[in-house]
């Protein structure tokens, strides 16, 4: 078995979408992805992309990604904000996950971020194990999630 890490192409995001539902089926809410296969690619690939993505290959099949872009912080600067780290459910626990969250940090060290953040749901033991192996990794209990659909 050999993983590979690498930058996203456009032609991965059909794979990428794939995996994004499968893990809203993981956290019992498949119904909440909205966004369309062309905006998604749009925001990724087109003109003023949004977001990043890095893809962890198994046998030369893309089994999971980490999609991120850059957020301003009035306190720190830039930081690295993590909206997603998706591994297929038959892959985890191969070092896939862990080669994606090594290759982040290096990025954000290289592009000279302040840091990196991420949001996991409480109940998702799993991923939370998985964070606290990282030294310095802190989870804040005091701030709450707002948001505000258009």
């Amino acid at each position: 078995m050999i993983i590979s890490i690498r930058n996203a192409h456009v032609d991965d995001c059909s794979r990428m979408m794939e995996l994004i539902r499968e893990l809203a089926r993981y956290e019992k809410a498949p119904d909440e992805v909205t966004v369309s296969f062309e905006h998604f690619v749009k925001s990724g690939f087109g003109v003023n992309p949004v977001w990043k993505a890095i893809v962890a290959e198994i046998d030369n099949v893309v089994q999971g990604f980490a999609l991120y872009y850059i957020r301003y912080s009035t306190w720190k600067g830039q930081r690295l904000y993590l909206e997603d780290i998706i591994i297929t459910e038959k892959c985890r626990g191969l070092g896939a996950g862990k080669l994606l969250f090594d290759e982040l940090i290096k990025i954000g060290k290289k592009e000279g971020y302040a840091g990196m953040v991420w949001q996991v749901l409480e109940w998702n033991e799993p991923a939370l194990n998985f964070y606290r192996k990282y030294p310095n990794v802190k989870f804040d209990t005091e701030w709450v999630n707002g948001s505000l659909d258009f």
